[in-house]
């Protein structure tokens, strides 16, 4: 077990509501009609699903999934941050694009930290090469004799080919062993993050069936004829009928 892991279980047991108080509150700030609008209607129709609730927990669900791998990513950079500052003293990096910084055996890693390994596509991928690009030329205008190497690293997933050429990839259990020192460091840290998540999940469930309720009586209202059967050219419609000008 890492010798940093009373510092962790501190840590996680002190930051973890964050995460979870942004799960309820998203809940709470949804609105029917703005999910609707991001989601394919088509594909609620070639799944026969029939019932509005049905269509609704499926729509909230897709929507919940999506923006927690989002949120829970940027709780675990915020750990890794923390980690890294105790074993090296590596801070959060004030260069756009770069979110951790540190030295080690007289080199300057400069990190991009992502949730997991298939993070981006081309573009996205090009635009984090530019920004370790800019942030070498920015670090390397004060001290022209830096060392820097460019790290992309994953909270989790694994990846075979860590060179890239321009920059290496670390996920999972060696991103973690990279950032803290530690091999078994990935695996220390699993069991405070259950820290009160009964309790936190008991609380998100309540929310969750309530909007679950509140959005299938909406849905009723909105998309479905008087005898109840759902009106798919309506729901099309709203989804994707052309603006008047």
């Amino acid at each position: 077990m890492s010798p940093l892991i009373n510092d962790v279980i501190h840590y996680v047991e002190t930051n973890i509501s964050q995460f979870h108080r942004q799960r309820i509150e998203k809940i709470k700030t949804l609105k029917l009609k703005q999910v609707l609008l991001k989601k394919n209607p088509y594909l609620f129709k070639a799944k026969y699903l029939q019932t509005s609730e049905e269509i609704v927990r499926q729509l909230i669900e897709a929507y919940i999934s999506s923006s927690e791998e989002t949120m829970f990513g940027d709780w675990l950079e915020g750990l890794a941050i923390f980690i890294n500052g105790k074993v090296y003293g590596g801070k959060k990096s004030g260069i756009p694009g770069i979110d951790l910084e540190f030295d080690n055996n007289k080199i300057r890693y400069i990190v991009s930290i992502k949730s997991g390994p298939n993070w981006g596509n081309s573009s996205q991928i090009k635009k984090m090469e530019n920004d370790f690009i800019s942030a070498q030329k920015t670090l390397l205008t004060s001290n022209s004799k830096l060392n820097i190497r460019c790290i992309n690293g994953c909270c989790y997933g694994k990846n075979k080919n860590t060179n890239k050429g321009s920059y290496f990839k670390f996920c999972g259990q060696e991103f973690w062993e990279f950032i803290g020192g530690d091999k078994n460091i990935y695996l220390d840290i699993v069991e405070p993050l259950g820290y009160k998540a009964k309790e936190r999940n008991d609380e998100y469930f309540e929310q969750y069936v309530q909007m679950i309720n509140k959005f299938t009586k909406e849905f009723v209202n909105l998309f479905c004829n008087n005898n109840g059967k759902i009106d798919w050219d309506k729901l099309v419609k709203f989804n994707s009928e052309k603006q008047s000008d």
